[in-house]
């Protein structure tokens, strides 16, 4: 990070990151992979009862965004078991780790537990990947001084997300347009040549 620059956050920033998002050809397949994503989560299967509706939903996500879970079908019946939706609808962070440890031996899909739940509550649940990681940790000694900086710890990583945002001045963005903000930003930053197109690219459990 010692030869990368990075304008401040603000307004104008945030704004050319989303209308890159929004406009920029390059992004078209992520735009209309989210939106797929979207209308499957909250219009085709907006609960979590059903294993096949949550099947879906876990190949779906662990396909768009490279999120390297081998075998979904023990992913998906760990999520119904857990009988989610109820801690969604309350915004309990708490759910984030335990859909991310399906069992003791099995590896934390912490990044993909933190798409699952935002894209049923993009307004409570913001997401975890390594681009944004990479950019909310480049501003950390700036803007971060409320205690231990985890982004492995949900709790913790929002608390981040909101802190970077008050001190930002950036209260009118939503989770979600600040996810894309420091998403694109981290893209651009920090991407390598060897990256794919998927959404995620990153693989950051």
């Amino acid at each position: 990070m010692k030869n990368i620059e990075i304008k401040r956050p603000c307004v104008a920033e945030v704004e050319r990151c989303l209308k890159i998002w929004n406009t920029e050809p390059e992004y078209e397949n992520f735009r209309y992979q989210e939106k797929s994503v979207v209308m499957i989560f909250r219009e085709q299967y907006p609960k979590n009862t059903k294993i096949e509706e949550v099947l879906v939903k876990v190949a779906v996500l662990n396909d768009f965004y490279a999120a390297n879970i081998f075998k979904v079908y023990p992913v998906a019946r760990h999520i119904v078991k857990l009988d989610i939706d109820n801690s969604l609808a309350n915004a309990d962070l708490d759910i984030v780790d335990k859909i991310a440890r399906v069992d003791e031996k099995s590896k934390r899909h912490y990044s993909f537990a933190t798409k699952y739940c935002s894209h049923h509550r993009p307004d409570d649940f913001p997401i975890y990947d390594k681009f944004v990681s990479k950019t909310l940790t480049y501003f950390k000694d700036k803007f971060y001084k409320s205690g231990e900086f985890d982004l492995k710890n949900y709790k913790s990583f929002k608390n981040v997300i909101l802190e970077f945002r008050k001190f930002y001045k950036l209260e009118q963005y939503t989770l979600k347009q600040l996810d894309h903000y420091l998403w694109v930003l981290g893209r651009e930053k920090f991407t390598k040549k060897s990256d794919n197109t998927n959404l995620e690219n990153n693989n950051n459990q």
